[in-house]
């Protein structure tokens, strides 16, 4: 039971590695305040988590929004009372081009989706934690956006995922002396919709990539994301935290 009794917003939380961590994380003894845009699917995974005792809420919306991070932190704070942590896990992959041929808008929408919504939710959230005298906030990043792991036609992509490291980094320096501690988290390539599931050629060319020869399953990364969420990272903050299966040995 790490998480017992902590309060844990999940961004992302329809599918992939958002709804693996809900499940984990409720398993784990924590309160799951669920967001993401599908509200059909949230509901449903709401369901089963409090059919199996645990303690779970959602709010469908945009992450792209500044009145949705504020809501997801209200949620937390009248339903559980507090919010003690932040697993901001939304993200897209966008286009995969080369940048000559991308278009500004594909540029904007993985850049709002991917980094300027953790912004607005580190917004919303630090305040609540601040209350309180502390929490814990993850970001997903990626391997593509860390140790020369830019990937071909990855730009917009690339450019998220560096810059929220380079976000958890700045935050973590401004809040650690209010024992809020932000970190990232590095996933490698990950079996969810986003990442070729139901694609047999797509899943057997990524899994070659890794030196570990397989592809990781979204409870792996939710496991890494219980240790950062949890007191046994108590010394944490300000890390790009790597579960990559070896990707970003491979390409350094």
């Amino acid at each position: 039971m790490e998480l017992e009794s902590k309060t844990i917003i999940i961004t992302g939380a329809s599918s992939g590695i958002g709804a693996a961590a809900a499940l984990l994380f409720a398993a784990e003894g924590a309160n799951v305040v669920l967001g993401a845009r599908r509200p059909a699917e949230l509901e449903t995974l709401v369901e089963k988590i409090n059919r199996g005792n645990g303690r779970a809420v959602f709010v469908a919306g945009d992450v792209k929004d500044e009145g949705y991070a504020e809501a997801l932190v209200a949620l937390a704070t009248k339903e559980f009372g507090a919010l003690d942590g932040a697993f901001n896990n939304a993200g897209i992959v966008g286009a995969m081009q080369p940048t000559p041929d991308m278009s500004v808008g594909n540029w904007n929408d993985v850049i709002s989706v991917n980094l300027t919504a953790a912004f607005l939710a580190a917004k919303a959230q630090i305040p609540a934690m601040r209350k309180q005298g502390g929490g814990s906030i993850v970001f997903t990043s990626s391997f593509v956006g860390f140790s020369n792991g830019g990937m071909p036609g990855m730009g917009a992509y690339a450019a998220s995922k560096a810059g929220l490291i380079g976000l958890a980094q700045s935050l973590a320096s401004d809040h650690a002396a209010e024992g809020i501690r932000v970190n990232a988290l590095l996933p490698g390539g990950t079996i969810t919709p986003a990442g070729g599931e139901g694609n047999p050629d797509a899943l057997a060319f990524i899994s070659s990539l890794h030196p570990m020869k397989r592809m990781a399953k979204a409870e792996e990364i939710a496991q890494a994301a219980v240790f950062l969420l949890s007191d046994r990272s108590s010394f944490m903050t300000g890390s790009p935290m790597i579960a990559d299966g070896g990707m970003s040995v491979r390409l350094t």
